[in-house]
């Protein structure tokens, strides 16, 4: 079984500067790199989960999307960080769709493709929509990330709260002690 970190891209990986599809306004938020390069070398394998309802609102399209996310995965390779896939929903929260985050659905198409431990998996996402679709799938290891907004952490099922990816692998490092002791 694999142990997974999900992460949400835009406002986790990359600066939320609404709708991103091209590649000069696409700038990875610091220390993402470090950090999900140390959690390969423990193991876990790191998958993208995002919702891109600009290609449903006519921002871009599906073709816009593909481009920017080879060129991002290229500049994760480049700095020897492996990502395992890249999940994303097209749709419009109107369409009321499966795949859009709150719902699972992402989740789920990731677990027929492949075997996930959810007990030892994360969700790292910047909003509460991406913790209420890993709660439903069953990941109860979930961080958000402020990631230059606020977080109302009183009304967040959240495990865990961060300022930013930076501090993830110390946090997941230190959980997995905790479990094997």
């Amino acid at each position: 079984m694999l142990k997974i970190i999900f992460l949400d891209r835009d406002g986790v990986v990359n600066l939320d500067n609404h709708y991103v599809h091209k590649k000069e306004d696409f700038l990875f938020i610091n220390g993402v790199f470090k950090n999900l390069k140390k959690l390969n070398g423990i193991g876990y394998e790191i998958i993208i989960i995002t919702n891109q309802s600009g290609i449903g609102r006519g921002y871009f399209n599906s073709s816009d999307f593909y481009k920017l996310n080879q060129w991002m995965l290229k500049k994760f390779k480049e700095n020897d960080v492996n990502i395992l896939d890249v999940f994303f929903c097209p749709h419009k929260p109107e369409d009321n769709c499966n795949c859009r985050k709150p719902k699972p659905g992402l989740f789920k198409i990731a677990a027929k493709k492949y075997d996930i431990d959810k007990y030892n998996s994360w969700m790292i996402g910047d909003k509460e929509d991406d913790i209420t679709a890993a709660n439903i799938f069953g990941i109860r290891n979930t961080v958000l990330v402020e990631s230059g907004h606020n977080i109302d952490k009183s009304n967040s099922k959240s495990k865990y709260f961060l300022d930013s990816i930076n501090q993830l692998y110390e946090l997941v490092r230190t959980n997995n002690k905790l479990n094997q002791s």
